[in-house]
């Protein structure tokens, strides 16, 4: 069944049981007892028999704090207790932009789970823009709104003020911070062919960890740490962001490690290859 506004270029609907604002259904979320707007140019179905709302063309659904963008969007619902209007899945396609706290979320497909409070994004040229630095990934984007963590996969990287973090995963935490109440990141892990580039060097490795409160990264298992032609190696490293100053360390003992810290340097660099 179609529903046409009387503007014969705007559908809109208002649906004021269920939650959208990337989050669970709880306390802990300010808007999910706010109103669901679904504005699109074209219409707005609603198939009473399989239970979904269907919007086409220059879709918009705003609830709270949280708006998203997409070509279509489908809202599967369920008669519950409390209402007979109970969004728990939305799916949307096409052009898809998630606009939050000042971060915007961009990709092709976005599907979100209500009961899990999981926002999944697929497609090309997946990326999340914010105040202070971009991540990007090649495979998907898995955001868990409740705990505010957020998973690259595929090529991940992550740049912030001229330093880059590149992995086949990334895993960031965001936190509310109390002055600006906006999500900030709290740490940044990655996995997998790690390669971290700052002004200065460039380490390599298997995993890494950067704490955003100290602007530390930490660099563990087969270390390497490039400045021009001098190479230092090592099982772990740790690389302060503020002062520009890293430091490798060799081996423990029960690491797994053999071996010592060791570099090495070129004196006369520009004649070195």
């Amino acid at each position: 069944m179609k529903m046409r506004s009387i503007s014969p270029c705007l559908a809109v609907f208002i649906i004021s049981f269920s939650p959208f604002a990337f989050a669970k259904n709880n306390a802990t979320n300010p808007d999910s007892d706010k109103p669901l707007e679904i504005v699109a140019d074209d219409s707005l179905e609603w198939h009473r028999n399989e239970l979904y709302f269907k919007a086409k063309k220059n879709v918009r659904a705003k609830q709270g704090g949280t708006t998203l963008f997409s070509d279509i969007l489908i809202a599967k619902y369920r008669k519950s207790k409390k209402s007979n209007i109970d969004i728990y899945i939305i799916k949307a396609v096409g052009n898809v932009q998630i606009i939050s706290a000042k971060s915007k979320a961009y990709g092709d497909k976005a599907v979100y789970s209500v009961d899990k409070g999981l926002a999944v994004l697929t497609g090309n040229n997946l990326r999340l823009v914010s105040e202070d630095q971009i991540v990007t990934a090649r495979d998907k984007f898995l955001y868990w709104t409740a705990d505010g963590r957020l998973e690259a996969v595929g090529h991940a990287l992550a740049m912030r003020e001229g330093d880059r973090i590149e992995a086949d995963k990334l895993t960031a935490v965001f936190v509310e911070d109390e002055k600006s109440g906006k999500r900030v990141l709290k740490t940044l892990e990655a996995f997998g062919n790690v390669i971290i580039t700052t002004p200065e060097e460039v380490l390599t490795g298997d995993r890494a960890k950067y704490e955003a409160n100290e602007n530390i990264a930490q660099i563990f298992d087969n270390v390497k740490i490039t400045k021009g032609p001098n190479i230092l190696e090592g099982a772990r490293a740790q690389v302060n962001l503020k002062t520009n100053v890293s430091k490798i360390f060799g081996s423990k003992e029960g690491d797994g490690y053999s071996g010592r810290v060791k570099g090495v340097f070129y004196p006369k660099a520009t004649d070195r290859p």
